[in-house]
């Protein structure tokens, strides 16, 4: 029995609960749903006990406050998460439960058996062995990402207001929309939320510290062709998938998602669509290294340039769009808030994940809005897909990390 009594059964029910947010959006949140959801999470905050519990109206995050119980002059630490999620079905989601997995086993997601967890496939299955997973049904996500951190947020808060004998200053909440669709943290209210560090609760497995994330920016490229009859084309005709190809080519070869690791950057072609008269390309740069990151945006802008002038005219037409930037930028000149998590995980024998995301989180732009935010695990394995799953076990150790950063914090005040 765990010593969270809520947190599996808050996880299962929130997870039923589909939060999936639009990209297409221009509103705030993006859907009425995550509106309702939002609503929801102020019920179940104020019913745990906690104060100053509202939506702010620039974000649309929900805010909480746990208060000091200790005279010490406490830094104010925050944890975030998001409960939206991904884009993948998130109608109708029936967590499955398997108890006492054994590592090595294939899973069943469906009766079929169409769909499964191999851990030939997924070896990290094998880390898991005497731990119960929660998987999903094989039609939908599970949406681990984020409402795992959601519910072990929650379970931390609920399990200090009953246990006032652990010393902790003032605590902060903060539970958002959007973060899938890249948009959630762009309103954040740093004066709202009052922390002074704080982090996201939004990474996967045991042990992950995530301080460094890449540079981000969305990229299109907007093509008008000339069509007209393939039986008079020469000389005249341009066409646009043609030309979206030729485009395409000219990237480097290698710096694809699919051929790169680690620190190395990319150009990801998302989407395409196109015809002979018009098309359209879709890309996400991404690099870890901010000059790196500045060069590969004009290399692509050159690229296109260099297409027009050999047209004679503008065929081709960039719009890049900087999403997010290196949270590594602003926590280096002081890694108190890495350091601290790292000794909570370290005091609790969880050997401390450290390594460059290959992404970014809410805590790239919230750290440099003037509030550091690294990213701890949660336990989501597989996120973004039907192949999802999560260590209740996991779960509960992340919940643990969270109440020993908050006690070492007023320790070493």
């Amino acid at each position: 029995m765990t010593k969270y009594a809520n947190l599996i059964p808050r996880f299962l029910d929130y997870v039923k609960v589909n939060t999936r947010s639009d990209p297409a959006s221009t509103t705030i949140p993006s859907t009425p749903r995550l509106t309702d959801f939002a609503q929801r999470l102020v019920k179940d905050l104020k019913a745990i006990g906690l104060s100053n519990v509202h939506i702010n109206s620039q974000s649309a995050y929900v805010y909480a406050t746990l208060p000091a119980n200790t005279d010490k002059a406490v830094k104010k630490v925050g944890f975030i998460a998001h409960f939206d999620t991904a884009d993948f079905n998130a109608e109708n989601i029936q967590p499955q439960i398997v108890k006492d997995y054994d590592g090595q086993s294939v899973i069943n997601l469906d009766e079929a058996g169409k769909y499964q967890l191999d851990p030939a496939v997924f070896p990290n299955l094998k880390n898991y062995q005497g731990d119960t997973l929660i998987t999903t049904d094989g039609t939908t996500l599970l949406g681990a990402d984020d409402k795992s951190g959601v519910a072990e947020i929650m379970a931390a808060a609920e399990y200090l207001l009953a246990h006032p004998e652990i010393k902790h200053g003032e605590i902060e909440i903060g539970l958002g929309p959007d973060e899938e669709v890249g948009t959630g943290a762009d309103h954040f209210d740093v004066a709202d939320f009052g922390a002074d560090l704080a982090y996201t609760v939004d990474g996967g497995p045991l042990g992950q510290l995530e301080y460094e994330t890449f540079n981000a920016a969305d990229a299109q490229v907007k093509i008008t062709g000339t069509n007209v009859h393939p039986a008079e084309a020469k000389g005249v005709m341009v066409n646009a998938s043609q030309v979206a190809m030729d485009f395409h080519a000219a990237l480097p070869a290698h710096d694809r998602p699919e051929t790169t690791e680690g620190r190395e950057g990319f150009f990801h072609l998302y989407r395409i669509t196109g015809d002979v008269d018009t098309a359209q390309l879709s890309y996400i740069i991404r690099d870890h290294d901010r000059q790196l990151f500045e060069d590969r945006k004009r290399l692509f802008q050159g690229i296109a340039d260099r297409m027009n002038r050999a047209y004679g005219q503008k065929r081709l037409e960039v719009t890049i769009k900087d999403q997010y930037y290196n949270m590594r930028e602003i926590i280096e000149k002081n890694m108190t808030v890495v350091d601290l998590a790292k000794d909570a995980m370290e005091a609790l024998q969880i050997k401390p994940l450290i390594f460059p995301v290959r992404g970014g989180t809410d805590g790239s732009k919230i750290s440099f809005m003037g509030l550091p935010t690294p990213n701890l695990f949660a336990g989501g394995e597989n996120m973004h897909g039907r192949y999802e799953y999560v260590s209740e076990q996991t779960m509960e150790r992340a919940t643990d990390v969270l109440l020993k950063i908050v006690t070492l914090a007023e320790q070493r005040a």
